[in-house]
């Protein structure tokens, strides 16, 4: 129980059985379909993203608010007006070759800025890697999405679907060979991809900065040459 407590994972028993399932999914389903994603030409997996971060625009500005963070604010508003017509509806960004560059927000970054603890370690079915403040994040993005409402109110769910599909194959293609590495070097994968899920997104809240105050410490990698933890 102590290892559990010390990598924030007191679930850990229930996020590894999880966890075995989802790379069941991945190696018979969402890698496969990752993998033909990148065999796309690169010019249209690029105004796919681009597409797919512009619709996000609205939940990334308000938690830019939300976090009092102005600048970006600005930021954000002056790329979806740019890309939104200079870029035609998000498909070019324009507004990253001309010095605004693309950067996200969500409300589980939100609450971290306010100051909510990121709780227990948490592996979802399918969407793999969270927390329990991250988990809370992600449902009020979703249910605070224009963009959803709207495809909703004009029977457009597929819209949604094909939407969150698309982000999902984009993500995975992105990260084919950072994971692909990472479980080929990594005695225990899960704790590996643990550890570099938390730094990610302990980066991701601070917005790239280094040793911010009250920021949660680095945590490494496991190395190799470290025994995996065991399991009770």
């Amino acid at each position: 129980m102590r290892q559990y407590e010390e990598a924030n994972d007191p679930l850990e028993p229930m996020n590894r059985a999880i966890f075995a399932f989802n790379q069941v999914a991945d190696r018979y389903v969402i890698k496969p379909v990752a993998e033909a994603y990148v065999e796309l030409p690169q010019g249209l997996r690029d105004s796919i993203r681009n597409f797919l971060r512009n619709l996000k625009t609205p939940i990334i500005l308000a938690n830019d608010l939300l976090q009092g963070e102005g600048r970006r604010a600005g930021e954000t508003l002056t790329r979806f007006l740019v890309n939104s017509t200079a870029g035609v509806l998000g498909l070019f960004d324009v507004a990253a070759a001309n010095g605004v560059p693309y950067h996200d927000e969500d409300f589980g970054q939100t609450l971290a800025v306010w100051g909510v603890g990121e709780g227990p370690y948490l592996v979802l079915p399918i969407l793999g890697p969270s927390n329990f403040r991250d988990t809370a994040g992600m449902a009020a993005d979703w249910l605070a999405d224009p963009v959803r409402d709207w495809a909703e109110d004009h029977d457009k769910s597929w819209a949604n679907w094909t939407r969150t599909g698309l982000r999902a194959i984009d993500l995975r293609a992105e990260l084919l060979e950072t994971l692909d590495k990472l479980e080929r070097t990594s005695l225990d994968y899960y704790a590996a991809l643990r550890s570099m899920t938390r730094q990610r997104r302990d980066a991701e809240i601070r917005n790239g900065a280094r040793d911010q105050p009250g920021a949660m410490p680095k945590i490494e990698i496991e190395d190799d040459d470290d025994p995996p933890p065991q399991r009770k």
